[in-house]
């Protein structure tokens, strides 16, 4: 026992709020948070007891006890890392060449590397729900949104500038709510139909013909 936990203290780094984590504790953490990844998408948010997770991660209650307080809690962790990805994803596809203005090219990028996995897409819209009916879920949700909305548009501003968008659109920040509802849409009819390459295939062209003035080609 004074084996490991000499070995924890070597390893263990601060956490938020100034708190030591230990490696074995962030390995536990994740592991839970995989484990009720899967079991979320398997029966959704509403229908999940922490009972379900731990058995699932292989852990005790007191080691989900020891990680998140609430169900809830690990609910919005596990929204907050995987819609961080996406917006670090899109980040990265939109910034990956400086001064690129080809509307084709940025939208082959993006569409290559967003998340387009079903178990997310059921995660999300359970979060979704949620956020309809409560406003503190509402405004975290508003809020990444906004984020990654901004982030579009600053990009998409910049191809303005070279080539102008569809006027309908209402500008950079039109077009980039434009792209998100883009994506939801799409997102949507993933869920029902269960084929990612065709939702790729056709984010693709819808991308295309909302911000070329010449349609897709």
């Amino acid at each position: 026992m004074a084996a490991t936990g000499a070995t924890e203290a070597t390893e263990a780094a601060p956490g938020p709020g100034g708190v030591r984590v230990t490696a074995r504790r962030a390995r536990t953490r994740a592991r839970l948070l995989e484990a009720a990844f899967g079991v979320f998408a398997a029966k959704g948010f509403g229908r999940v007891s922490i009972e379900e997770v731990c058995e699932a991660a292989g852990y005790s209650r007191g080691a989900f006890y020891s990680n998140f307080d609430t169900l809830e809690e690990l609910f919005f962790v596990l929204y907050e890392e995987r819609a961080e990805l996406i917006a670090a994803q899109v980040t990265g596809a939109l910034t990956a060449r400086a001064g690129d203005t080809d509307v084709a090219s940025l939208v082959e990028r993006v569409t290559g590397v967003l998340l387009l996995e079903r178990d997310w897409l059921l995660i999300k819209t359970d979060f979704l729900v949620a956020a309809a009916r409560d406003p503190r879920t509402a405004r975290t949700l508003l809020e990444h949104r906004r984020r990654l909305r901004e982030l579009i548009a600053e990009r998409l501003a910049e191809v303005a500038a070279e080539r102008p968008l569809p006027e309908v659109l209402g500008g950079a920040e039109g077009a980039a709510h434009a792209v998100i509802a883009a994506y939801d849409g799409v997102t949507t009819q993933l869920l029902l139909d269960r084929d990612v390459e065709h939702a790729r295939a056709w984010l693709r062209q819808l991308l295309l013909a909302l911000l070329s003035a010449d349609g897709p080609r």
